[in-house]
């Protein structure tokens, strides 16, 4: 499965930004669907996840209550809606594709992954 993010961009702290991934040459519906991101000189990290129906969503503890992850199968995309974005949001944010059933936290556990797109939250 190839895997197209997008959205990202420059927005004021308590902002908002909608990431969008596209997926494509797969069967989407039988994807767990994730999204890490990863700023300079830092680690990797598990932002959201979701099943593939959608209705079972993890959470990075730093973006709960804050970010939600949705997907529409029948769009091949999963979003990520973030809300009230602080600097510590500045990150390039990367959609992944799992195709197995269980939810992952680990990004090592998903085999595809989207080009990522910068997201830079100004205080």
């Amino acid at each position: 499965v190839q895997l197209q993010a997008s959205g990202g961009g420059l927005v004021q702290a308590g902002g908002s930004l909608r990431l969008s991934c596209a997926a494509s040459g797969g069967t989407f519906s039988g994807y767990v669907m994730g999204w890490f991101r990863q700023a300079p000189g830092k680690e990797r990290e598990f932002v959201a996840a979701c099943s593939w129906s959608g209705t079972t969503t993890y959470y990075g503890d730093s973006v709960k209550g804050r970010f939600t992850i949705a997907r529409d199968n029948a769009k091949n995309t999963v979003y990520l809606h973030m809300n009230n974005l602080k600097s510590e949001d500045t990150a390039v944010y990367y959609c992944a594709a799992d195709p197995r059933y269980a939810i992952s936290t680990a990004g090592e556990d998903y085999p595809y992954w989207g080009q990522g797109t910068q997201v830079t939250v100004s205080s």
